[in-house]
This record gives C-alpha cells, sequence and structure tokens, in this order.
C-alpha cells in the first residue's frame, strides 16, 4: 500500500474548489483535536448548587507540529545545500491575509484515505463532519530551525500548526438540523412553532428562548434555537 501523506488545501471562497495543495514532507507522529462547549450558571435561591445551561459549542481546534529535512541535498557549502525554507515557507504564509478576500485562506486537513483520523467511526458526529479532512482557518503557525549549514542556511525546521473549525452558517445549521431553524422570507414565530410543535401558541416559547423582543419583525435569514 503506497504511503498516504497528510495534506493542508487552500479553498476557494465555494469551499468546494481548491486553489493549491500542500504535502507534508513527512507524515506528523502526533496529531491533537480538542473542543469545548459552554454552560452557563443559573442561580436559583435555596438550592446549594447552581443548575447549568448548555449555551453554544465552541469551535474546534487541530495543532500538529510538521517536520522538515533537506540535508540529503548536502550540508557543505551553500551553494550545494537547499534551505529549508523553500518547503516551509508556503505553511508560513497560510496565515497572511488574501487580496481578494480580506482574510487568511480557510483550508483543509487530510490526511490517508478516510480523510481525517476518526472520520470512520460510524454513527459519529464528528465523524460526517470530517469525513472530507479538518476544515478551519490557520489562527497561528511557528517555525523552529534546529539544523544550520556552516554558512547559516537553515536544514531542517519544525512548523507548529494550530487551526481552528470553520464552518459556513448553512453548513452549521446543517449540522444543527434538530436544534436549529433559519427563518424564511415573510415566516411567522406562529408559523414555526405550529411546523415544529404543531402549536401555534408556543410562538412566545420561541421569543423568549431566542431573545427576540418585538416578534413581528423577524429578519429571513435569523437563526432561530429550538427548545425542547
Amino acid at each position: 500500500m503506497p504511503l498516504q501523506r497528510a495534506t493542508i488545501a487552500r479553498l476557494a471562497p465555494n469551499l468546494v474548489s481548491e486553489l493549491g495543495r500542500m504535502v507534508v514532507q513527512y507524515n506528523p507522529n502526533e496529531l491533537s483535536l480538542s473542543k469545548g462547549v459552554q454552560f452557563a450558571e443559573v442561580g436559583i435561591p435555596g438550592l446549594d448548587v447552581p443548575l447549568q445551561q448548555f449555551v453554544r459549542g465552541e469551535a474546534e481546534t487541530l495543532s500538529v507540529d510538521l517536520f522538515f529535512d533537506t540535508t540529503e541535498h548536502g550540508m557543505g557549502e551553500d551553494n550545494n545545500v537547499k534551505p529549508v525554507t523553500l518547503l516551509t515557507d508556503q505553511f508560513y504564509q497560510l496565515v497572511r491575509i488574501d487580496r481578494d478576500s480580506g482574510a487568511p485562506p480557510v483550508c483543509r486537513f487530510t490526511w490517508g484515505e478516510t480523510g481525517f483520523p476518526g472520520s470512520n467511526l460510524s454513527g459519529s458526529w464528528g465523524s460526517r463532519r470530517r469525513e472530507n479532512g479538518f476544515q478551519g482557518i490557520v489562527e497561528s503557525v511557528s517555525q523552529k530551525f534546529t539544523l544550520f549549514s556552516p554558512l547559516g542556511t537553515p536544514l531542517r525546521a519544525t512548523v507548529s500548526l494550530r487551526m481552528r473549525e470553520y464552518q459556513t452558517l448553512a453548513q452549521a445549521v446543517e449540522m444543527a438540523a434538530e436544534r436549529v431553524r433559519l427563518v424564511d422570507e415573510n415566516q411567522t414565530l406562529d408559523q414555526i412553532a405550529n411546523r415544529e410543535y404543531n402549536d401555534p401558541s408556543r410562538w412566545r416559547e420561541l421569543a423568549d428562548f431566542n431573545n427576540i423582543s418585538d416578534p413581528l419583525r423577524l429578519a429571513p435569514g435569523t437563526v432561530l434555537g429550538l427548545p425542547a
């Protein structure tokens, strides 16, 4: 079986097509994923412990160290060596602002035939989200040079990347389809309550749950949370 190398692709604004793909020189030995959620404490007089109210999820983050080495091209005089920065600079550029979008590019990290570690776990919400790789923005990148030629040309380096999960509004709503709804044109809260709960009178519950002060001014595209 041929070696499957990890890659990082720069995505076009449609987040489907790629503007370029970078292949790591060596697959990483370690890869870290972390994700958290936010809860708010609801204090009730007379209770020893406050209730915990779920607020929202936090973006998942990926951290990985990538190793690069160009000593195979020589370590002697500088006219016979290849600077390792020729390989690392393209990864370092992932935090640079794109002229067209005015922001750093959205990227996709993939590794292996399954797209990303854990993407083949049946029934996992995260696996469905990551089956095509980890989609996110590079929020930090650093280079550490560990070997130089006699004249100071860097020959070995470790690039540390930290990516933060990125989703469009449509993608986020799709993943949370049972918890949120997008308001359509000319749609009212009582119509949404009737569709979701078969009870149009629950419009006030929707308004309170989403902190809507004026239910008659419901803008199209508003994301509504659905109480249980």
